[in-house]
Formats: structure tokens, sequence, C-alpha cells
């Protein structure tokens, strides 16, 4: 059984004791979540499409911890006008465990 849901603004593809990383949310760490924003649901051979979301289903997930992504360098850089520069950025996000998938 699988399920794909929005959060963010991106969708994510999950199953129940995944562990996904999404853009940082609040909650304490062991707190239960519940997203609502279900596209769609595949239990076997029973599929459910939402148009655009499903209404009463729901994922359950546990927030596991708090990190920073690993850093990336953005470079901009203009040949023969003696302009460089680099900016580096690391990215928060929240670790999640899918604990129930409901239809």
């Amino acid at each position: 059984m699988y399920a794909i849901f929005i959060n963010g603004g991106k969708q994510y593809k999950v199953m129940v004791g995944q562990t996904i990383k999404l853009e940082k949310l609040k909650g304490n760490i062991g707190e239960k979540i519940k997203f609502n924003n279900v596209l769609l649901i595949c239990n076997k051979n029973n599929l459910k499409i939402g148009q655009p979301l499903i209404t009463g289903a729901s994922i359950t997930a546990e927030l596991i911890s708090h990190k920073r992504d690993k850093k990336i360098k953005i470079v901009k850089f203009h040949r023969r006008k003696h302009f460089h520069k680099v900016q580096g950025h690391r990215q928060f996000f929240t670790t999640m465990k899918i604990i129930k998938i409901k239809n």
C-alpha cells in the first residue's frame, strides 16, 4: 500500500514504515503529525484518485528529527568583467516516519 500527498509545494510517494525528509515543519520530536492533502492511495488492486484530493483520507507520521542538509554552493560568474561571487546555503529539513495511511 502506498500513497501520494502534497506538502510544501512538493509531492511525496510514501509507504507505511518509510522514513522521508520534508521541508522544515513546526513541532516537537516524537509528535504525531497528520497530512490531509492526499492525492492518491493504492492498496493492491484498489486505486483511489482524488479530484484533486481524496476526502477523508489522511497520512499520520511521527516527527523524528530536525536537521540541516549538506551545504550547496551558489556560484555567479561573469567572464571578463571581474565579477565572481560564491555563496553557500544549507536547507533545514524534518525527518518523518510514516505510521498510518487512512483511506
